[in-house]
């Protein structure tokens, strides 16, 4: 392997755009100003230039798929935090929603299904998904009549606080049936 001689290249990674447009990388001859301090209308683009220099403030394009584009005076850095700071907010109200996962045996017996009920009560409370399922093994997929009823027991020991999104189904080797926590009325 042969070492490079000479000086290293400049790093060319991604250079950071902004998302909007900005002062004089706005094109076009028109645009309609929105926004406080300013009468919202159609202005010549050096004319919405000239009033955001006045308010040494920026020309910020908002929507460029209108026609005229709208634009509006804002301090750009100001703008972009309060946008960021609006889709922290948004985020962190759109909960993402979580499956858990409770598996049982063909021959659960009383006190196990009563254990693994509880907890699957506590998941459905606290507004995740809960997804059980009869794992058989070997020969015991002949007892899929009893990992059936096992599974319509457990929706029905939670009907106060979940809804099955439909009855149990075998796929290979395993059976399962999803509950979905109940809405709160309020």
């Amino acid at each position: 392997m042969q070492k490079r001689r000479g000086p290293k290249p400049p790093f060319r990674g991604r250079q950071k755009q902004n998302p909007h447009r900005t002062n004089n990388e706005i094109r076009v001859p028109k645009v309609r100003l929105v926004g406080e301090n300013v009468e919202p209308e159609v202005y010549a683009t050096e004319e919405a230039l000239r009033m955001a220099r006045e308010l040494e403030l920026d020309l910020v394009e908002i929507s460029p798929n209108a026609d005229p584009p709208v634009c509006r005076i804002v301090d750009y850095q100001k703008f972009l935090y309060e946008r960021k700071k609006k889709e922290k907010e948004l985020k962190a109200k759109n909960k993402k929603q979580e499956m858990k996962e409770i598996r049982f045996g063909p021959n659960t017996d009383e006190h196990d299904f009563e254990f693994k009920s509880k907890h699957a009560e506590k998941f459905l409370q606290e507004g995740s998904k809960v997804k059980a399922y009869v794992q058989f093994r070997g020969r015991s997929i002949v007892f899929s009549d009893r990992g059936e009823v096992l599974l319509l027991r457990f929706a029905q020991r939670l009907e106060e606080v979940g809804v099955p999104e439909a009855m149990p189904k075998l796929e290979g080797k395993r059976m399962h049936i999803i509950l979905n926590p109940k809405t709160k009325k309020s």
